[in-house]
């Protein structure tokens, strides 16, 4: 059912922004009409091949050749669609301005092939830069902390599809040459049915650090075998914090940490967070970092809490989406100070949801220094 409603609504938008392509964008441009009919069927191809993402999501035995064709069209119809309304605006300043009809005439075809240009050079960007996982260092002073610790954040993998075993076992091979006191995956981990996601979870288990490995769980372990995904994990000998803390380091010299289930627990009315659960029983002289998968649970937290690392937001991953995504989360990427106390770090991601494909947001490995 849930499937049939998310199918239902995803081919509803798409085919809207597929409309609107055609009649403002691809209608006016000011080329033969065989052109025309050929932009109009790469974008039915598209659609298909959208229809069938929806196919893939749920059945991920399909290679990955065709899970990775059949990604990028959603990718390439929204940054098309995004040129297609930037390019309407400017048709209507064209079209108002006090020019000749000769001068016009030149702007708009002129217009014309920059916004072809420009479609097909967003998407080109975006499928080169998703290639690459780049290292985010970070330095953060935290009052009252006796010793510096390296934690290495990985966040947002969505292990599914292209994020494979192979995908996997580089990111670890990358995150242990770092020699992290500590590692942390903040949400988002598994975006497939358990069952596929095995061979790539079994790859965690080389993750080599000195206090350990720490998970919470993202919205998206919801919409899969919740409990289940815990206990693989942990399973692993990953610690899954569950409204709880530990204690990092010497006493008297290290820090808490704490975790919480994410902020959809509240939607779904199951394994919701508590942040007075989780901070229970934390060692009061000493700093307090929390693992929080959205940053806007920032907006819970009065007091106790040093510093927030949090994901979700993959800072937009194609860049329109920045401004969709500032809309509903108060911090986008990198690090703020949220008040005179509390501190928050956003991951980019690691892995990326949908499509292949990244513009203005790169994946990242975090490497924080905290001292």
């Amino acid at each position: 059912m849930k499937l049939l409603l998310f199918g239902t609504i995803f081919l509803i938008v798409f085919s809207l922004l597929n409309l609107y392509i055609i009649k403002r964008f691809i209608n006016k441009l000011h080329i033969a009409e065989k052109y025309k009919h050929y932009f109009k069927i790469f974008l039915i191809i598209n659609f298909i091949g959208m229809v069938g993402y929806i196919y893939a999501r749920y059945n991920p035995a399909m290679p990955n050749w065709l899970y990775l064709l059949l990604s990028l069209p959603i990718g390439v119809i929204f940054l098309t669609f995004s040129t297609a309304v930037i390019y309407d605006v400017l048709q209507l300043f064209i079209g108002k301005a006090p020019l000749s009809n000769e001068r016009r005439d030149v702007l708009k075809k002129g217009l014309d092939y920059f916004s072809v240009a420009t479609a097909l050079g967003l998407s080109s960007r975006a499928m080169y830069e998703a290639k690459f996982i780049e290292l985010e260092k970070v330095d953060i002073r935290i009052k009252n902390l006796k010793e510096s610790y390296a934690i290495v954040q990985l966040s947002d993998i969505h292990i599914g599809g292209i994020i494979d075993q192979a995908f996997i076992k580089e990111m670890v091979k990358r995150t242990n040459a770092l020699r992290p006191d500590l590692v942390v995956i903040t949400g988002d981990l598994v975006d497939i049915a358990l069952e596929y996601a095995l061979p790539a979870l079994n790859e965690l288990k080389s993750l080599q650090s000195t206090y350990g490995t720490y998970f919470i769980v993202g919205n998206h372990e919801y919409l899969h075998d919740f409990e289940e995904i815990i206990v693989t994990v942990n399973k692993l000998g990953i610690k899954t914090l569950e409204n709880e803390n530990v204690y990092i380091g010497d006493r008297e010299k290290g820090f808490n940490l704490a975790g919480v289930y994410d902020h959809f627990g509240y939607r779904v009315e199951h394994h919701e967070p508590d942040l007075d659960k989780a901070l229970l029983g934390c060692d009061k002289n000493s700093p307090t970092i929390l693992l929080a998968h959205q940053p806007r649970f920032i907006n819970e937290i009065k007091s106790g809490v040093d510093l927030v690392l949090s994901g979700h937001t993959h800072g937009g991953q194609l860049y329109p989406f920045r401004a969709l995504v500032k809309m509903v989360q108060p911090y986008l990427a990198g690090l703020y100070r949220h008040n005179e106390s509390t501190q928050i770090y956003v991951s980019k991601g690691t892995g990326f949801w949908g499509p292949p494909m990244r513009l203005g947001a790169s994946s990242e490995i975090a490497y924080i220094t905290i001292s």
